[in-house]
């Protein structure tokens, strides 16, 4: 079994795929910079034994990550549960992309696998929205060219900013909005959010389509993909696991015969 982890800035993704690809359990826990490998190590043991794997049973193990200080904390926990050094998600491993930014390097390792991911399941030209932490948007051209995109800040953040900068707004569960038009502070605050996060998505759509000239197929994904795509007027694929489909393609493009 191959573990596949990708070290957001929120949570860190753990996952199992099979040898048939097919993806046996996945898990989350909490992105923490202060804990040390012992305690990641003791956590992904711990997802292990709820999925009933043992450490033996994982014969590989890949990494992405967009968080440098905990990389390594992860990394050598991994190493001291299972006994295997991650393949590590960065420049030197084949991709399939054509990455054209100005710096190729500084590209997050999770927009690349999101990206290779999406091509293995649609046909280009494709724009790709993740809504994590940070809520992003990369285009993907003919011939597995990777464009650019954009970098907005996320569902979770703009809450956040908003109750803490503001003495009578209370923090809110994120549920989905009866109404555009609220009636209470709270209703109003829900439809701002949610609402208004689908309508910048559905505008930013329209301007990169007119930007490129062309339409292009729209695939989300992310912890606030399934709250916010369906408020979307524009159409937009739902996909739930392209971080996993991602770094097991990856994988198996790089790992040794």
């Amino acid at each position: 079994m191959l573990l596949a982890i990708d070290i957001g800035n929120t949570n860190i993704v753990i996952g199992g795929i099979d040898d048939g690809g097919k993806i046996a359990f996945e898990a989350r826990i909490a992105t923490d910079r202060i804990k040390t490998s012992d305690q990641y190590g003791a956590e992904i043991k711990g997802m292990l034994g709820l999925f009933d794997i043992k450490p033996q049973d994982i014969d590989d193990c890949i990494i992405s990550s967009v968080v440098p200080p905990v990389f390594n904390s992860v990394r050598t926990g991994v190493m001291k549960v299972t006994g295997k050094a991650p393949m590590v998600v960065g420049p030197g491993l084949k991709t399939g992309l054509n990455i054209q930014m100005d710096t190729p390097s500084q590209v997050g390792s999770d927009r690349i696998v999101i990206a290779v991911a999406a091509l293995a399941e649609y046909e280009p030209p494709l724009t790709l929205l993740d809504l994590g932490t940070a809520t992003t948007i990369e285009v993907v051209g003919k011939g597995s060219t990777y464009l650019g995109g954009c970098i907005i800040p996320g569902v979770r953040i703009s809450l956040e900013a908003l109750t803490s900068r503001t003495a009578q707004l209370p923090g809110i569960s994120l549920d989905r909005p009866k109404k555009v038009i609220g009636k209470n502070t709270v209703d109003c605050m829900r439809s701002g959010i949610m609402y208004g996060t689908a309508a910048m998505l559905d505008g930013m759509l329209d301007r990169v389509e007119e930007e490129l000239g062309f339409s292009t197929t729209v695939v989300a994904t992310g912890g606030m993909a399934q709250f916010i795509v369906p408020l979307c007027r524009r159409e937009i694929r739902l996909e739930r696991d392209l971080l996993l489909k991602g770094l097991n393609i990856i994988y198996q493009k790089n790992k040794k015969s």
